[in-house]
């Protein structure tokens, strides 16, 4: 008899699935071997270990993000669209969301590294905002993600409903606020 191969995308998707639907906290070898029907031998013979699997994962979805997710033209101005396609994600993949975003376990730091990484990217490449000093751009991203971070949690809630015009309105006000600023240390100390 042949032995079943399973394949790291296949461990991946399933890893993901878990992730979507529980959160981080139940992303176990055990949950993820019974998640494909399987034992949890060839999640370790495809990954040394479970922060491999979940480096792995987290790189997948920072791609997905990357090229699906985050580029969607909604008004033109490449921060108000990143703003409002991350509250957008957040609102139909609310459960991801907190996973990557908000949970303690989640994507923490390697997800604000690189959410400020394709941030920064989006700056440079803009007329509007190239021309920003680094402090500028540090506030910029520190007042557009409090902004977003919270519409989006509270969106996902469903403590609020905003129109995207709204989000919009949100989203210039504190893109102005920074803009207007001589000094940026509060925002930088946040």
């Amino acid at each position: 008899m042949r032995r079943k191969v399973y394949t790291k995308d296949q461990i991946l998707k399933a890893a993901y699935e878990v992730v979507e639907g529980e959160g981080f906290s139940g992303f176990t070898a055990r949950n993820i071997a019974k998640k494909m029907g399987i034992s949890t031998q060839p999640i370790y013979l495809e990954f040394k270990n479970m922060g491999d699997l979940k480096n792995t994962l987290l790189d997948e979805i920072c791609n997905h993000l990357y090229y699906d997710v985050f580029p969607e033209v909604r008004t033109g101005d490449t921060i108000i669209d990143l703003g409002l396609n991350y509250v957008y994600f957040a609102k139909e993949q609310n459960n991801l969301y907190n996973a990557l975003y908000v949970q303690e376990y989640g994507g923490g730091k390697k997800m604000h590294d690189f959410s400020y990484k394709y941030f920064r990217q989006l700056v440079s490449e803009h007329p509007k905002y190239s021309k920003l000093d680094e402090n500028h751009i540090n506030a910029l991203h520190v007042g557009s993600w409090i902004t977003v971070t919270g519409i989006a949690t509270l969106m996902s809630s469903g403590i609020i409903s905003p129109t995207q015009d709204e989000i919009v309105h949100l989203l210039n006000r504190a893109i102005e606020n920074v803009l207007e600023k001589e000094d940026t240390s509060v925002l930088d100390s946040l």
